[in-house]
């Protein structure tokens, strides 16, 4: 089969497509024909190791996939070939075929799209779970960075469809304003306004930018200046820093971090019910999984490209059928 992978660490210009033997499922897991596999800004970040040495190379990798079930390994009763999912790869996830965990699948709908479900599930319920932390609700101002991205989009729907009264979405390229206006915001700006001051304030921010991330500066200490007392910001997917508790503990304000595996442990009824809403929601019209391109696993180079560089507007997806 093919499959993306890199052999040293660098920039998008080491991912290479190999061919590979197709994997088995083990006990617990499943293969799964991949018709298509999303791109984040973590899985990004792997090819440029880091500090601590990175992922052994070589390294194949991973992320969200959807697609048809075609094998299952020892112990699962839950899938059977045929059936529509999708679910996280931790390795292998820009390939033809994925083995991913069994307990990390959910059921497709007929009538979704595969690039659709890679778009809306995983960052979808990111999004479900910051607006539930942050107690969003009828009426509030809310305020979204990073909102062109794969999370940042569906958060500012869902923030309308929670009841928001006003929704701003804050980003760093002035060009994006289009794209999200298209989405129904009330407001758009950049982080350059959002730093010298809106000239209003929030109920609750969903931050996926943080502090000084690719130039953009300490949008975080911008966001908790524009928070009305009692006011929540999550901080999610985000470089974050230092945080004044005397300064929160004046203005009554919150902070709240977010890491889904803690989430997903300690409100599994939540998380469930948020996927389930996500597929009402789609067939419903009333959210619109943004995606920015669907490109062929020869691409994979450039779309680390455009999400490197933050250029993305919703979801980047790689087609590994090249359709």
């Amino acid at each position: 089969m093919r499959a993306v992978r890199f052999d040293e660490y660098g920039g998008p210009e080491v991912l290479r497509v190999r061919e590979v033997p197709v994997p088995e499922p083990g006990a617990g897991e499943v293969l799964i024909e991949v018709g298509a596999a999303g791109v984040t800004l973590p899985v990004v970040r792997l090819t440029r190791g880091g500090p601590t040495g990175g992922v052994p190379l070589p390294h194949m990798p991973g992320g969200e996939v959807a697609g048809r079930v075609v094998a299952v390994g020892d112990g699962v009763t839950a899938w059977r070939p045929g059936q529509r999912v999708t679910g996280l790869a931790f390795t292998g996830g820009y390939a033809q075929f994925a083995v991913v965990g069994a307990g990390m699948l959910s059921a497709v709908p007929d009538g979704a799209a595969d690039a659709d479900a890679v778009a809306l599930v995983r960052s979808g319920r990111v999004a479900f779970a910051a607006l539930h932390l942050s107690a969003a609700g009828e009426g509030d101002r809310v305020l979204v960075t990073s909102a062109a991205g794969g999370v940042g989009n569906l958060a500012a729907q869902l923030a309308r469809v929670l009841g928001a009264g006003r929704v701003v979405a804050a980003i760093g390229s002035p060009d994006k304003a289009d794209f999200l206006r298209g989405l129904g915001v009330d407001r758009v700006v950049t982080y350059d306004e959002l730093r010298a001051g809106l000239g209003e304030s929030f109920d609750v921010v969903l931050d996926g930018t943080g502090s000084d991330v690719n130039g953009a500066g300490d949008v975080q200490g911008a966001c908790l200046d524009a928070l009305e007392p009692l006011g929540r910001l999550v901080s999610y997917n985000a470089a974050g820093g230092p945080v004044d508790v005397n300064a929160l503990r004046m203005r009554a304000r919150s902070v709240i971090g977010l890491a889904m595996p803690h989430f997903v442990a300690h409100r599994r009824e939540v998380y469930d019910r948020h996927e389930r809403r996500l597929w009402e929601l789609l067939a419903a019209g009333e959210v619109r999984p943004a995606i920015h391109a669907l490109l062929p696993l020869e691409e994979a180079a450039e779309a680390h490209r455009v999400i490197e560089a933050r250029a993305n507007r919703g979801k980047l997806v790689l087609d590994p059928a090249g359709r």
